[in-house]
């Protein structure tokens, strides 16, 4: 057994011994849902005052919306009844650090952990390859504000989410803690 593996299931001992939530029900109580990164610096709970079963919190990398987010927010609110999205990017995000191009081109060189210097990424794996990385769109951005208004505009356009519902878009300052509102991203996501 790894040893991250022993500390994960260690730590579950400790939660189940205390767990008292199996009452809670399953529409989030504060019928919202959050669309933002997986990056580990991120705690939705925290920078948005969130209990177990308050709210759904999507995330993928960059928090994009992609196909399989705006699944999960047609579902969220179609079967489980959230009336409000926020997505949230964040500063200093690691999908701003790299293009399609690059990926895909680290993919075919190895499949090993890649690692990025002043110089730009490099692939140091043994491991072979695959040429499978140019078939994703990896959903990288430049702009994070611009990335914030493109998705909240695709959401908002999408022919499964209902005008009534509101999309806000916000930065997560990964520096201060600070949600900074993307004023042209809430207007493009407003309610109709």
């Amino acid at each position: 057994m790894s040893a991250i593996l022993s500390e994960v299931i260690h730590a579950n001992d400790a939660y189940v011994s205390g767990f008292d939530k199996g009452h809670l029900p399953l529409p989030p109580a504060r019928h919202f849902a959050i669309l933002t990164c997986m990056d580990a610096r991120l705690d939705p709970a925290k920078y948005a005052g969130l209990s177990e079963g308050d709210a759904h919190v999507i995330r993928n990398a960059g928090g994009r919306a992609s196909d399989d987010a705006i699944r999960s927010l047609v579902i969220s609110h179609k079967l489980l009844g959230t009336q409000e999205f926020f997505v949230i990017h964040h500063t200093n995000c690691g999908m701003e650090l790299f293009t399609n191009d690059i990926i895909s081109g680290l993919l075919e060189s190895s499949l090993d952990t890649a690692s990025i210097d002043a110089n730009g990424w490099h692939d140091h794996g043994t491991y072979p390859g695959s040429h499978q990385g140019r078939n994703i769109e990896w959903l990288t951005f430049s702009d994070n504000a611009r990335s914030v208004a493109e998705d909240v505009t695709r959401i908002r356009n999408h022919p499964l989410v209902p005008g009534y519902i509101p999309v806000y878009g916000f930065i997560y300052d990964v520096a201060t803690g600070k949600l900074v509102e993307i004023p042209e991203a809430t207007k493009a996501g407003a309610a109709r």
